[in-house]
């Protein structure tokens, strides 16, 4: 799955602004630093921590937290965008509120791990309705796949239409997902709320 990226607009407020309507907290997703990335110093690590606790933080509050200028803090979040390293601002939704309270993770095995048979199936089921993410995993499970379902039934139907029928899979099992918390991330700093 190709990750969402956002476009340069002038101003970390405006990039604020595109979550504005979550129905919680949005959170961030940052990739560990490669070679062709120049190291992230502690201006550009202090940053993402306070934009993993509060994407929507605009520009002006978000340098004062890390104690920079508003036009150097700007000029590390266009950086951070644009190699790579900050990848998008993520809407944390309250799924019942949507209608789906059940949650679950779908344990997928493969009959075969052809480069076809993989490819397919990861295509597949990523377009299905329901689907938050999909884990292309080592060891027995060849895939966790996370639902939201309006109800068992819905979710017995997703299994038995999709999964079950599906050529490339040998096995699928299902787990309901009693309580889902946000961990402490890469700096210890998970919204208090979600512990």
């Amino acid at each position: 799955m190709r990750p969402y990226r956002l476009r340069s607009e002038g101003s970390a407020d405006k990039c604020c602004r595109a979550v504005h309507h979550a129905v919680r907290a949005a959170t961030i997703c940052a990739v560990p630093n490669d070679r062709h990335r120049p190291p992230l110093d502690a201006v550009d690590r202090a940053i993402l921590e306070v934009l993993s606790e509060n994407a929507r933080l605009p520009n002006n509050r978000l340098a004062e937290r890390v104690g920079v200028a508003p036009s150097t803090c700007l000029a590390r979040v266009n950086a951070l965008r644009e190699s790579g390293v900050l990848l998008g601002f993520h809407a944390e939704i309250d799924l019942a509120a949507l209608g789906r309270p059940l949650q679950a993770m779908i344990a997928v095995r493969l009959a075969a791990h052809a480069r076809e048979q993989i490819d397919a199936f990861t295509n597949a089921v990523r377009q299905l309705p329901g689907v938050l993410s999909v884990f292309h995993m080592t060891g027995v499970t060849d895939y966790l796949v996370w639902v939201a379902a309006a109800d068992m039934q819905e979710l017995r139907e997703f299994v038995v239409d999709h999964l079950a029928t599906h050529p490339a899979v040998a096995h699928a099992e299902t787990s309901l997902i009693y309580e889902h918390r946000r961990g402490p991330g890469l700096w210890g700093t998970a919204d208090p709320a979600h512990r």
